[in-house]
């Protein structure tokens, strides 16, 4: 997916969700990060994304993220190779979404500075599989910035990732997952 249809679709979500929704942020740079390096790996199985959008409603908390899955970089361009062929089959499944809530929105006071504890209940879908996700982070608010981040780990099986064995002793089972997203008021 290229970036121009990836911008099309953050402006059409904001657009709905604008109207749908209060007080918007929104950012087309997150960035996502995974490791799904095996204990006995010689070798890290990880990468970057920094072109994930997010959109967050300061009213209700609902939350989105689109994930170009094409976007992760690899140290290695063969990784990167196989991650999108063999592994994510991004041709087939081009994007990760998760659709959620900050469901502690009332501990978020997104009217003054500091750093507050946020709770995350929702739905990824990657791979063509929908699971329930569960996980806490923090949110920071600065003036009409927002700062997300938070840690959390997927089961690649989960998904329907399968590790073929000749490679079960570089690639986890596991992946762990850390997001870190600036949004501007909207």
């Amino acid at each position: 997916m290229t970036m121009k249809k990836v911008t099309m679709m953050v402006i059409m979500l904001a657009s709905t969700m604008a109207t749908t929704f209060g007080q918007s942020f929104m950012t087309r740079t997150g960035k996502i990060s995974f490791n799904a390096t095996a204990p006995s790996s010689p070798e890290k199985i990880e990468a970057v994304n920094n072109e994930v959008a997010n959109i967050l409603d300061a009213k209700s908390g609902a939350l989105v993220f689109q994930v170009p899955v094409k976007s992760f970089k690899f140290e290695r361009e063969l990784m990167q190779e196989h991650f999108n062929e063999n592994y994510m089959e991004s041709d087939k499944f081009p994007r990760a979404d998760f659709k959620g809530t900050i469901t502690n929105v009332a501990d978020v006071n997104f009217g003054k500075d500091g750093t507050y504890n946020a709770i995350v209940s929702g739905k990824m879908t990657m791979h063509g599989v929908t699971k329930d996700v569960n996980t806490s982070g923090t949110i920071t608010v600065q003036g009409n910035t927002i700062k997300a981040a938070a840690k959390f780990s997927l089961k690649l099986a989960d998904y329907g990732i399968n590790v073929p064995s000749v490679v079960a002793d570089k690639v986890g089972k596991e992946a762990r997952i850390a997001l870190e997203s600036t949004l501007s008021k909207k």
